[in-house]
This record gives C-alpha cells, sequence and structure tokens, in this order.
C-alpha cells in the first residue's frame, strides 16, 4: 500500500481466492475472508501513512497459483 498526496489512516486489500486457494498465515496485516473473499486490513502500527509513504503485508498460501485482481482502499 502507498499513500497519495495526502495521508492515510488505515488500509485495506481485498481480493477473491480462486477455486482451492487458502491462506495460512498473514504478517503486518489482519486477516479477514468469508468463503473466498480475502480481505487484509493495517495492523496497529502500520495503518498511518504519510504522503508517499508505502507499507507491506505477507502471507503464506496454498493451492493453485493464480495472480489476484486485487483493489486497495485507504481510509
Amino acid at each position: 500500500m502507498t499513500a497519495g498526496s495526502a495521508p492515510v489512516n488505515g488500509w485495506t486489500v481485498k481480493w477473491t481466492l480462486s477455486n482451492g486457494q487458502t491462506i495460512s498465515q498473514v504478517w503486518n496485516g489482519t486477516l479477514s475472508t468469508t468463503g473466498s473473499a480475502v480481505s487484509v486490513s493495517n495492523a496497529s502500527y502500520n495503518g498511518s501513512l504519510q504522503p508517499s509513504a508505502s507499507t507491506t503485508f505477507g502471507f503464506l498460501a496454498g493451492g493453485t497459483t493464480s495472480a489476484p485482481s486485487l483493489t486497495c482502499t485507504a481510509a
């Protein structure tokens, strides 16, 4: 997640898992899943970003590899 010209106070990245994909671990974010819908929101320590600043998160996944279509939003 990279902030634009304004500060960000919270962020969320969403995508949909393909059939058979799973997520077993997330770091630098908070995972939420409903069926195949995945949402990773900021952790308590990386939600506030100054203009042009960025942060990352990572995860461990299983299943067939595919490139998801991500939706990023900022609060």
